[in-house]
């Protein structure tokens, strides 16, 4: 198979791929059964395709396929038979292609498999796996090399996923009204856990991976039109967006990690940054109060359209992070803000707040927290506190990126006690 055909079935599959499982789960019930026969169909292509050449309508191809597949597969299965006999007939009886079907029931499909794929019976891990499996048309082989986890893991996170799911009776539908609230919080949570480990992977020897960001960007855009009316819909898209924007300036020449502050910001995205502010006043305009999500970007939009580090707003800031910390506490956003009030009204201020949280077990092991401390005593003039500090953040962290700026500071402030 040529190269360019391999790249345009696999681009064929990101486009189309949810849509084709939600179709199918919608008629078989079981979005481990649509999951499996979408893959056949996929496969089926990979051995077609570069023989008879890639069909004038491939999305088509593959919903034909993959519903013979199904109906393949319930006729071979006896209990299936038995269980689902109404399945049988529906598929039967559908001669259309799912993917022609109304946009607004192809809609509804993939609304439903993203609550399905985020489902609270699943824990986030494997949330987050089935999402980018399901919604995202990434291979096991993907997620796993994003996620610096083995394949044999992630393989098994999505079985133990869907085997739940079907054990559990979850139905293929919307949620009710009074679930959907807690529901749409649990999508939106995987989502951003996808940004967030490609924006500041856990562990790993890159900074920044910039795939699993436009993976979730893609997602939070699809759900934004599904969901049109979610204020906090608009308000993580916006997040993502504006943080998105700065991922050409995280990284200097040589790959070196580069901190907000030190960025050169002619090297933001600003058509990103123009996408994110429209989608924060969506969201500002959608809701009030705004929730988590929403205060998180207008924090960030304070950021993006200051031209230099020294026209930032901090007073906004901190009151944004106030804001914040008044609808979800957590000693981490507590932390962030500390951070804020030590730009506002210098690092003492900072210091003292960050030392009345220092103890949260919550932080024990969390890197940033003497990261953090080491930067505030180095501004203080207090230096020999300020290396103990780094040198702690540097044992507690598994990302390279991270060791890398954390070794230069220290290196820095054992040479001249400044800066370099």
């Amino acid at each position: 198979m040529s190269a360019d055909v391999h790249r345009t079935i696999e681009a064929i599959w990101r486009m189309e791929s949810a849509k084709l499982i939600a179709g199918i789960a919608r008629m078989v019930r079981d979005v481990g059964v649509a999951e499996e026969v979408a893959q056949d169909a996929l496969v089926t292509a990979l051995e077609k395709w570069p023989h008879t050449g890639i069909p004038d309508n491939p999305a088509a191809w593959l919903t034909r396929v993959a519903r013979m597949r199904a109906i393949d597969r319930i006729r071979r299965n006896d209990r299936l038979q038995r269980l689902h006999p109404q399945i049988l007939r529906d598929l039967d009886a559908v001669q259309h292609d799912w993917i022609d079907a109304p946009q607004e029931e192809v809609q509804d499909d993939l609304l439903r498999l993203m609550f399905i794929a985020c489902h609270p019976v699943l824990s986030p891990d494997a949330r987050v796996a089935l999402t980018l499996r399901l919604l995202g048309g990434l291979s096991t082989e993907e997620i796993a090399r994003a996620f610096l986890v083995p394949v044999k893991t992630v393989a098994q996170r999505i079985v133990r996923a869907k085997r739940t799911l079907y054990e559990a009776r979850v139905p293929f539908e919307l949620p009710p009204a009074a679930q959907r609230a807690a529901r749409l919080s649990s999508v939106l949570e995987a989502v951003y856990l996808i940004f967030n480990e490609g924006y500041s992977p856990t562990a790993g020897q890159t900074w920044i991976r910039p795939q699993l960001c436009e993976d979730a960007l893609r997602l939070g855009r699809i759900l934004a039109e599904l969901t049109p009316q979610e204020p906090e819909v608009h308000g993580l898209v916006a997040l993502m967006e504006l943080q998105a924007s700065r991922l050409r300036a995280r990284t200097g020449p040589s790959g070196e990690p580069v901190l907000l502050l030190e960025q050169d910001r002619g090297r933001w995205d600003h058509l990103l940054i123009r996408r994110g502010l429209t989608a924060l006043r969506k969201a500002e305009r959608l809701g009030e109060p705004l929730g988590p999500y929403t205060i998180q970007a207008a924090i960030a939009s304070v950021h993006a359209q200051a031209h230099t580090p020294q026209e930032t707003d901090w007073q906004r800031i901190l009151a944004l992070y106030d804001a914040l910390v008044a609808l979800m506490p957590s000693p981490i956003v507590e932390l962030n803000r500390a951070i804020a009030v030590s730009m506002a009204f210098g690092p003492q201020a900072g210091l003292d707040l960050i030392d009345a949280i220092a103890a949260d077990p919550a932080l024990r092991l969390y890197h940033l927290l003497p990261s953090v401390r080491g930067d505030l005593l180095v501004k203080l003039g207090r230096y020999d506190a300020a290396l103990t500090e780094l040198e702690r953040a540097l044992s507690m962290t598994q990302n390279e990126g991270e060791r890398l700026l954390l070794s230069r500071r220290i290196s820095a402030l054992k040479g001249n006690h400044t800066w370099n």
